[in-house]
């Protein structure tokens, strides 16, 4: 069975070079000029805030909310840990765009045959044996790739032997039911913009609690709407019956009338 990768992204140490932002145009064959947001050229960006740097990436959410809106399945989580996303199967709903806790998925707005993008964790360099791109070039291992696991043991030791440095807090450890990349911070994550009012439990899986019971409730309420129905039927059927009655009784003092006459 494969291990879920991940993502350790140490904001401490990230010292604002472009190197991870670079590696990744060149592994995806973007347009190379830097960007300051997230877009359909840029799937990883650096941002600088209070003399912070930190990144700015897809999360790949455990039980990611992009695939559970998306009617054609073009988000899949994959058992590496990426959430990848099929283009052949998109029919440019942007579901995915609206739905993502985090705000990620961009679209291509200026193209005929616009598609979403996002960052894919390098999937095709992890089946081939490889590491991300940017984990690889950054200089100060400021983002580093491994098993998520693991990852997560290492930030907290970090957090452990450094107090004084870290806010005590893994991001994305549990955050919308967990994500593939994790975060450390030396400054409370909501000042650098990330959401921090999100439920431990991934959204796919409150909208599934409701969703689940809607069966019963459609059973429920077929049976009260056909008893609603019989009931009104069977009124309808005894007052037919009445008024036949009605009228058979007012035939028959007829008859007797004319044979009196």
């Amino acid at each position: 069975m494969t291990r879920r990768k991940g993502l350790l992204i140490d904001i401490t140490k990230c010292m604002g070079c472009q190197a991870c932002a670079s590696a990744c145009k060149e592994a995806n064959a973007l347009p190379g000029e830097k960007e300051e947001e997230l877009s359909a050229t840029a799937y990883t960006v650096v941002k600088e805030k209070e003399d912070v740097y930190y990144r700015r990436l897809c999360m790949h959410c455990s039980d990611p909310t992009c695939a559970s809106v998306c009617p054609v399945r073009a988000f899949e989580k994959t058992e590496e840990g990426a959430v990848v996303y099929n283009p052949k199967k998109c029919m440019g709903c942007r579901y995915c765009i609206q739905a993502c806790p985090f705000g990620v998925p961009t679209y291509e707005w200026k193209k005929r045959n616009p598609l979403v993008r996002k960052c894919t964790m390098c999937i095709q360099r992890q089946r081939k044996g490889d590491t991300p791109a940017c984990a690889v070039a950054c200089p100060t291992e400021a983002t580093i790739f491994w098993d998520r696991d693991e990852l997560i043991k290492g930030a907290r030791k970090r957090i452990e032997a450094n107090p004084g440095l870290y806010v005590n807090h893994i991001y994305g450890e549990k955050e919308a039911g967990g994500t593939s990349v994790l975060l450390l911070s030396s400054v409370p994550f909501e000042k650098l913009g990330f959401p921090t009012d999100l439920s431990e439990e991934s959204l796919p899986s409150l909208t599934r609690q409701v969703t689940s019971k809607i069966p019963n409730f459609v059973v429920v309420s077929g049976v009260l709407l056909y008893g609603i129905y019989w009931i009104i039927n069977r009124r309808m059927e005894l007052a037919e019956l009445g008024s036949e009655s009605k009228d058979q009784g007012t035939s028959e003092e007829n008859d007797r009338d004319d044979m009196k006459r």
